[in-house]
């Protein structure tokens, strides 16, 4: 039981301390000081529902919706090329740059819509935590949602 937990635990955080899109909007907003609590439950939340997705079976939801799938995948292609663009389009016209002491925080509902499209559109987080995590915690079967709960305590540390 507890083996499976530290398991679960150090997959998760091994995978949250990879700098991906998330974790960099995470920084931006601490660094911003800028509804920092709010992002921080809201990722955390985010992927305790993606690691129990994993964990109870990523297949029998794909089954008992298959629309779920493909839209998530053309979801994330779209996002993705909308934040490349984007961000291309910020890279091409210089002086953008993240400073801490940046004044004007951005709205509360802006903020954590950005969050959610980050987490939720992002093919990568399904990749991480309902399939990489999901798949593993198969080998530790009888003691699976110990695996899932260590993996959520990673997130939320």
């Amino acid at each position: 039981m507890l083996t499976a937990a530290f398991a679960g635990f150090y997959l998760g955080f091994s995978l949250i301390l990879a700098i991906g899109a998330q974790n960099a909007f995470v920084l931006r907003q601490g660094l911003r000081r800028d509804h920092v609590f709010a992002v921080v439950l809201t990722c955390s939340l985010s992927d305790a529902v993606l690691i129990a997705l994993g964990v109870s079976g990523f297949t029998v939801i794909s089954d008992a919706m298959p629309w779920a799938a493909p839209a998530l995948r053309y979801g994330g292609a779209a996002f993705l090329l909308w934040y490349g663009a984007r961000s291309f389009r910020a890279a091409w016209r210089g002086g953008e740059s993240l400073r801490a002491a940046e004044a004007g925080a951005g709205s509360l509902t802006a903020t954590l819509l950005t969050c959610l499209a980050l987490t939720w559109l992002n093919p990568h987080v399904y990749l991480d935590t309902v399939l990489l995590i999901g798949s593993i915690s198969t080998q530790y079967d009888p003691n699976a949602l110990w695996f899932g709960l260590g993996a959520v305590t990673s997130s939320f540390t």
